[in-house]
C-alpha cells in the first residue's frame, strides 16, 4: 500500500471556503496521485485569542512524489502558505489565512525542532479527526491504537462542527 501524508487545512480570515478550496487544489500539485479531499467543516477556534472568527477545516490525503521526506513536504506546504498570505505568527494561535499541518506522513515518526509526526495533538481535535474519519476512517496515527473514526467516537470536547 502507498504511503499516504495527511494534511490539515484551516483558514479564518478572508474568504476562508475559498481559500481553502484552492489550496486543496494546489495540494494535488504534490501528490502522485489523485487527492483524497474531505468536505469543508466550520468549527470554532481552539486556543485561539478572543474574538477569533470561526474556522473552515479540512484534511488532504496525497501520495508524496518519489524522493519526498516529510521535511520536504512541510518545506512545500510552509511556501504554499506564504503563497496564500501568510504572514509570520505574532500571537499563538492568531487568526490566520491558511494553515497547514502535515498531521501523518504515513507511519512514520519524527521528533525536531521543525516538524513532529505525527502531529503531537491531532489524535484530540474533532477539527482533525472528523475530516480524516471521512477520507481514512480507518487509518491509525502512529502511536495510537485506535482508528480515526474509532478517536473521533471517544473524543469528549465541546468543539462543535458544521459541515459545509
Amino acid at each position: 500500500m502507498p504511503e499516504i501524508a495527511f494534511v490539515a487545512l484551516g483558514s479564518n480570515l478572508g474568504n476562508s471556503i475559498d481559500i481553502v478550496s484552492r489550496a486543496i487544489a494546489q495540494l494535488q500539485s504534490l501528490s502522485g496521485k489523485p487527492l483524497l479531499k474531505s468536505s469543508l467543516w466550520q468549527s470554532a477556534p481552539v486556543d485561539c485569542p478572543p474574538g477569533s472568527p470561526p474556522f473552515i477545516n479540512a484534511v488532504a490525503g496525497l501520495e508524496p512524489r518519489p524522493g519526498e521526506t516529510p521535511v520536504t513536504l512541510l518545506r512545500q506546504l510552509r511556501g504554499l502558505e506564504k503563497k496564500f498570505g501568510r504572514q509570520p505568527r505574532q500571537i499563538l494561535n492568531e487568526p490566520r489565512l491558511l494553515d497547514l499541518d502535515l498531521i501523518a506522513f504515513g507511519l512514520r515518526t519524527m521528533n525536531s525542532r521543525d516538524l513532529i509526526l505525527p502531529h503531537p495533538r491531532a489524535h484530540l481535535r474533532r477539527f482533525v479527526l472528523q475530516p480524516l474519519s471521512e477520507i481514512a476512517p480507518d487509518f491509525v496515527l502512529p502511536g495510537q491504537t485506535k482508528t480515526a473514526q474509532q478517536l473521533l467516537r471517544g473524543l469528549k470536547t465541546g468543539e462543535k462542527l458544521r459541515q459545509l
